[in-house]
């Protein structure tokens, strides 16, 4: 498939995938969707690609809804455009690789909904965050919300559409980390590079505990930790990590015993 409205960069293993409907606020129309949708499963199916970043640039990540898109729908009539959404958001959310949001400027509604299927997000100090449905009488994506900020306050933010910028964000947990202008992209590139270089496997399968512990009482997320940790302790990549940590703390040793 060929992207119209996506740019993707790839690096030491890192999928830049950035958003390119600038002249529309990146709105999020129905091919901007499928676009999305298509990269992520592409993408999620490659071992050579560890880490995935979703941005909209260092200026803007996505105005939302296309409205005028959305204004032709009728509610007999809405349901294919309703599971195109929701496929495309699937598509992030369960990408076998982390995905890590990089916000330079409004994520708003649909545009915050894409910012809450990634595993990480982090904002430039100019983002704005909000999921603003409520206003036009829709009702908002509230799981996996309330996961990451708690119940009472991810009741505050879809029932009164507020705008947040991104330091509040930051402080409700929803960020975590607020970068300054015009410093986002090549921060959160160092970070998914790092992060890219850990095992391919290893990534996946941690990623995916992250899930399936929440719907565990705590002896059996125990239980899944344990025998997920026994398939990788004293592995062959295990072996080579740690020969290379303690060489390296030995190498710092003797450096500071030459001072």
């Amino acid at each position: 498939m060929n992207y119209t409205y996506l740019n993707i960069i790839e690096n030491s293993k890192v999928a830049i995938i950035i958003l390119n409907r600038s002249d529309k606020g990146n709105a999020l129309s129905p091919q901007v969707l499928q676009e999305l949708e298509d990269a992520f499963k592409k993408i999620g199916t490659r071992e050579d690609v560890n880490v995935v970043v979703l941005t909209g640039g260092e200026k803007q990540f996505s105005a939302g809804f296309d409205l005028n898109e959305i204004r032709k729908i009728e509610r007999e009539s809405n349901e294919s455009y309703i599971n195109l959404f929701h496929r495309t958001y699937r598509s992030i959310m369960f990408c076998p690789q982390p995905v890590i949001c990089a916000v330079g400027g409004p994520a708003i509604a649909g545009g915050f909904d894409l910012t809450l299927m990634c595993d990480i997000r982090y904002a430039s100090e100019k983002a704005k965050f909000g999921q603003r449905e409520i206003l036009l009488s829709l009702t908002p994506v509230l799981d996996p919300l309330w996961r990451i900020i708690g119940l009472g306050r991810a009741k505050e933010v879809t029932l009164t559409g507020r705008v947040y910028d991104a330091y509040e964000a930051e402080r409700m947990g929803y960020v975590s980390k607020v970068f300054s202008e015009g410093s986002l992209l090549e921060s959160v590139n160092s970070i998914a590079i790092e992060m890219a270089s850990n095992n391919h496997k290893c990534l996946i399968d941690t990623k995916s505990l992250s899930h399936k512990v929440l719907n565990e009482d705590l002896m059996g997320a125990m239980e899944i930790q344990k025998w997920l940790f026994r398939s990788y302790l004293g592995s062959d990549d295990n072996h080579t990590r740690i020969d290379y940590l303690l060489d390296k703390i030995t190498n710092a040793k003797n450096e500071i015993n030459m001072i």
